[in-house]
């Protein structure tokens, strides 16, 4: 292949991260792009209502929740802490569909409450944990933890659902507070809505601790954008890569697709460390569920770090089949697909 004289060249494919428990317990900040994300700088649509009082709900669960969390277990509500409001429950949950924001919520309830112990990550970040540490371990190393954000709450495997459901249960228990988003996938019961119920229902005895904030609105990423994917030229590939500089990733769509399925979805993170810009030739359409997830688990990890793609062949909107964007992952595959293009403009 022609050497790009303003970039240096990595194969993703040729990157076999590895994480202790302490590596990924350190890793659970808010992605890059929501280093400075605040109540303030979230842009709300006046078209829906819902999202400012989405926001001023949530000012005030992360101001109820000011007071740090001791260690000892128990239902800790003697005079030595202040209990939060009580209207306020220990946990929120962020209900809508892509795009509008939740991430960014999230993200400012993180950077709001006041605490020296809390955590965010994505839902596979923290079955991960559960899974290098043990859940004993986990659960010991989590006491005490005033505020845990999860943003991508899946419920794809009952066993992960069920283990995290308990956990974070026995974590509320000891003075945890939660605050929560999720992606789930089925569409029978309108965007975004069958998510909540999903999550309630799977949390069972825990879900009177939790209060549903619905957020409308229209995918944000797509306000800005005309069109679709952009896509690359077999001949303009390299030259794209060489703008944007630094280091660039050049893989074979159907290689890294291959590859992701030897890389715990926790680990994606770590493909992309230190690359400025990824590539991909030829992309084609993927008709395997299990790749697609995995791929769909590759493109968040690309997009939290605002890594733009460049690729050729087919449109990456056009990555996944009517077949599936019909199925019970079509919530997943839009937002990726939302993703896919604005990292294909940027």
């Amino acid at each position: 292949m022609t050497s790009l004289p303003t970039a240096t060249i990595v194969r993703l494919t040729e990157r076999h991260p590895r994480l202790t428990g302490e590596e990924m317990l350190a890793s659970l900040v808010p992605p890059p792009q929501f280093d400075a994300a605040t109540f303030e700088s979230y842009r709300t649509d006046e078209a829906y209502p819902s999202q400012e009082g989405a926001k001023e709900h949530l000012i005030r669960f992360a101001a109820s929740g000011a007071q740090p969390v001791a260690r000892s277990g128990l239902f800790s509500f003697g005079r030595k802490k202040k209990a939060p409001a009580p209207e306020m429950k220990p946990g929120v949950y962020l209900d809508g569909g892509f795009g509008v924001g939740k991430t960014h919520l999230l993200a400012s309830i993180y950077h709001a409450v006041p605490a020296r112990r809390k955590l965010f990550g994505s839902f596979i970040e923290y079955t991960a944990l559960v899974g290098a540490l043990g859940y004993k371990n986990t659960v010991d190393l989590l006491t005490g933890t005033a505020l845990i954000c999860i943003d991508e709450f899946e419920l794809d495997d009952p066993g992960d659902t069920m283990v995290m459901t308990r956990l974070l249960g026995e974590l509320v228990a000891t003075g945890t507070r939660l605050a929560a988003t999720s992606n789930t996938p089925p569409n029978a019961l309108g965007e975004g809505r069958f998510a909540a119920q999903d999550f309630l229902r799977e949390i069972q005895s825990m879900s009177s601790s939790f209060e549903t904030i619905r957020i409308d609105g229209v995918d944000f990423r797509q306000r800005s954008l005309d069109g679709g994917a952009a896509v690359t030229g077999e001949s303009d590939y390299e030259a794209a890569l060489a703008a944007v500089g630094g280091t660039a990733s050049d893989d074979d769509f159907s290689d890294l697709v291959a590859h992701l399925a030897h890389v715990h979805p926790s680990r994606y993170v770590r493909l992309v460390e230190g690359v400025d810009v990824v590539g991909l030739r030829g992309v084609r359409q993927l008709t395997d569920q299990s790749e697609a997830l995995r791929f769909v688990a590759f493109i968040d990890r690309v997009y939290d770090a605002q890594i733009p793609v460049r690729a050729t062949g087919l449109a990456l909107d056009g990555v996944f089949s009517s077949e599936m964007l019909e199925g019970g992952y079509r919530k997943k595959y839009l937002r990726a697909i939302s993703r896919l293009v604005a990292s294909s403009h940027a």
